[in-house]
């Protein structure tokens, strides 16, 4: 099965109540994932005027060479 690089998890918190955020790495459109026990959402993360949080094509490829 190949291995699926869509989305990078550049950051994480915790352990049973959890915060990562992840990047998709087509759009470079940031996600901020929060679980807590069985439950769990994922939302897109946003700057402080409420547009979404975009990583550049080179941070990317920067991320990508580190996995």
């Amino acid at each position: 099965m190949a291995k699926n690089t869509r989305f990078i998890k550049i950051y994480s918190q915790g352990a049973l109540s959890m915060i990562e955020i992840w990047v998709d790495t087509v759009t470079g459109v940031n996600y901020l994932y929060h679980s807590d026990g069985s439950g769990g959402g994922m939302t897109t993360l946003l700057d402080n005027f409420g547009n979404p949080v975009i990583t550049s094509t080179a941070e990317i490829e920067e991320l990508k060479s580190k996995k």
